[in-house]
């Protein structure tokens, strides 16, 4: 079963809802369960990094900011390649409006997932954290740096060793990638 655009708020965690691929195919989040989520901007350098440990990186493109993403699914696409991204990148969506993505109307509903000053998405890089059932843990803010939230949450929702987290050379590196505007969700294969 799938949560989309009526029943949205019926949802229990992200598995029941669908998103088209960057070349228009549905894609069912099932697909994910298991595994421990932070849904922010691409990080590539961070999937660089934990991709042998599991991690995956739904990349969901995102113009409402700014208007920073006007690009067609292909020239994302080629974009995203261009940087050597080598996650599933999904279609363009909205991420505020009558028109969101219901799994983003979902998370910011979610009693963790609500924003401090109402539930709109107020800039590219708010994350949310996912736990291996599908249900949103915490909300961050554009500032918080994903490096510490790994650092201080990851541990906790799947079984990486402290010796496989990020050090401050790449967190610098990982500011500098950023600058690509995507919508993304990161997960950790628990093992």
């Amino acid at each position: 079963q799938c949560a989309q655009v009526e029943d949205w708020q019926k949802a229990k965690s992200i598995y029941e809802f669908m998103a088209k691929d960057i070349d228009g195919n549905e894609v069912s989040l099932e697909k994910y369960r298991g595994y421990a989520c932070i849904i922010t901007n691409v990080l590539t350098q961070l999937h660089a990094t934990y991709a042998e440990k599991g991690l995956r990186i739904l990349g969901f493109p995102c113009n409402q900011f700014g208007k920073q993403e006007p690009g067609t699914e292909e020239e994302i696409k080629e974009f995203a390649k261009s940087y050597g991204a080598e996650f599933d990148l999904f279609s363009k969506i909205d991420v505020n409006g009558p028109h969101a993505h219901p799994l983003w109307k979902w998370m910011k509903e979610q009693p963790k997932g609500k924003g401090t000053l109402g539930n709109n998405i107020k800039w590219n890089f708010t994350k949310f954290l996912i736990d291996r059932e599908g249900k949103v843990v915490k909300r961050y803010s554009p500032m918080d740096d994903p490096v510490v939230i790994i650092n201080k949450n990851i541990p906790h929702y799947s079984y990486i060793q402290k010796t496989c987290i990020l050090g401050k050379k790449i967190s610098v590196c990982l500011k500098y990638r950023m600058s690509s505007y995507f919508w993304a969700v990161l997960s950790l294969h628990v093992i």
